[in-house]
C-alpha cells in the first residue's frame, strides 16, 4: 500500500513539473495543464473487452512442447531422441551391435578378436500444422471472455491428438510382433468396424508378460496402452481380488490406471489400429468394416520420440481479412528403438464369430 502511494506522489510531482515546461513554452495556465495532464493519465490506455498486449509466440510454442510430452500422457513414457534432431528432417539413432560372447575357463588363446557392428536407426520428422483461423477485430472489442486464447486452446488440443494418434502408427510393430486376444465375442468399435471380436483379457496380458520375459525386457518401465473399450473388456476380466490389487497401485499424476502382470496400464480414446492383414492403419485413413483395436505394449527403452521445430504464426491485423490470423507448425516423430524390435509387442483383437 506505502509503494502504490509513493509512486502516486512521484506520477503527480511529475506531472507537475512537466506541466510547468509545457506551461512556460506555450504561454498556457500551468494549473490549466496540469489539469488536462491528471485527466488524461486516468484514462484507460485499451478499450475494455481488448487485449492489452499481442500473443506471446514463446509462451505458445512452449505450451504446446509440454502438452505434447506432458507427465501423463503416454508419449512421456518413450526413449528421448530431442539430441539427434538435427537441422535436416531425418533423427539418426546409434544403435549398438550385439555384446561379446563370454567363455568360461578359457584355455585357448590368444582369444579370437571380434568387431561389433552397430547400426545407424533412422526416421524422418513429420510436419503437422494447423489450419489458419482468424479473429475478427470486433470478436478481440465486444467479448467478455479472450477469444484468441480459447481458440489457441482448441487448436492447441487438436495438433496434440493429431501428433500422439500419429505416433501409434509409428510405434505400431508388423504382425511378426503382434498377439492376438482370446476373449469372449464383443462387438467392434472401431469406427465402420462390423462383426465380432475377441475380447482383451487378463489372459492376453499375462501372455504379453512371458513374451517379454522371455525377451528379458527389465520388468520396471514396462507400459501398455489401451483404449477406452478394450480397458473396459480387461476389467471385466478381472476377479475381484485382481481389481482391487490393480487399482491400489493407480497413479493419476502419471497417466497410470493400474499396474497388471508387471505392465502400467495407460488409456485414451485410441489405441492402435491394425487391418485383417495385421498391418499397422494410420487413425486418419478410411474406416474399414475388418478394422481391429489393438492394445499397444512397451518398454521405455524400446520405442523413441523426437520433437524438431515448433512455431507459431501470426498476423496482426490482416488488411484483407480485418482481423488476426493465428496457425501452428510441429514436427514430430517416433519408431522402435532397435532394429529387432524387442520390448515392443501389439495385442490385436481377434475375430469371433
Amino acid at each position: 500500500m506505502r509503494s502504490k502511494v509513493f509512486v502516486s506522489l512521484i506520477a503527480i510531482m511529475f506531472n507537475f513539473a512537466a506541466s510547468a515546461v509545457v506551461a512556460s513554452v506555450t504561454g498556457f495556465n500551468p494549473v490549466a495543464v496540469f489539469g488536462a495532464g491528471f485527466l488524461l493519465s486516468c484514462l484507460p490506455l485499451v478499450p475494455a473487452g481488448a487485449m492489452g498486449m499481442a500473443v506471446q509466440k514463446e509462451i505458445w510454442m512452449n505450451s504446446i512442447v509440454e502438452g505434447l510430452f506432458a507427465d501423463n500422457s503416454f508419449l512421456s513414457k518413450a526413449f528421448n531422441a530431442d539430441e539427434f534432431v538435427n537441422t535436416g528432417k531425418t533423427v539418426h539413432i546409434p544403435n549398438a551391435g550385439a555384446g561379446s560372447s563370454v567363455t568360461k575357463n578359457r584355455s585357448s588363446y590368444p582369444a579370437t578378436v571380434i568387431s561389433r557392428n552397430d547400426s545407424d536407426l533412422t526416421f524422418n520428422l513429420d510436419e503437422f500444422t494447423t489450419d489458419p483461423i482468424k479473429i475478427p477485430y470486433a470478436d478481440q472489442v465486444e467479448l467478455s471472455y479472450n477469444k484468441r486464447e480459447s481458440v489457441i486452446k482448441l487448436d492447441k488440443a487438436k495438433l496434440i491428438e493429431s501428433v500422439s494418434n500419429d505416433m501409434l502408427f509409428n510405434w505400431s510393430p508388423a504382425a511378426a510382433y503382434t498377439i492376438r486376444t482370446t476373449g469372449a465375442a464383443v462387438l467392434a468399435h472401431t469406427s465402420s468396424a462390423t462383426g465380432n471380436r475377441k475380447a482383451f483379457t487378463q489372459t492376453d496380458v499375462e501372455e504379453a508378460m512371458s513374451n517379454f520375459n522371455d525377451a528379458d525386457i527389465p520388468q520396471e518401465d514396462r507400459y501398455m496402452l489401451v483404449d477406452a473399450r478394450m480397458y473396459s473388456q480387461l476389467l471385466k476380466s478381472l476377479t475381484a481380488a485382481d481389481a482391487l490389487a490393480f487399482h491400489n497401485l493407480v497413479d493419476i499424476k502419471n497417466g497410470i490406471l493400474g499396474k497388471l502382470l508387471t505392465f502400467n496400464i495407460m488409456m485414451r480414446s485410441k489405441s492402435g489400429l491394425y487391418t485383417t492383414a495385421v498391418a499397422p492403419k494410420l487413425w486418419t485413413a478410411a474406416g474399414s468394416a475388418t478394422d481391429n483395436a489393438a492394445a499397444i505394449a512397451w518398454h521405455e527403452n524400446s520405442v523413441c520420440r523426437a520433437l524438431g521445430q515448433t512455431e507459431m504464426f501470426e498476423s496482426s491485423k490482416n488488411p484483407l481479412y480485418y482481423s488476426d490470423i493465428y496457425s501452428f507448425l510441429v514436427r514430430a516423430g517416433g519408431r522402435p528403438m532397435r532394429a529387432g524390435v524387442e520390448g515392443l509387442l501389439a495385442i490385436v483383437q481377434d475375430t469371433a464369430a
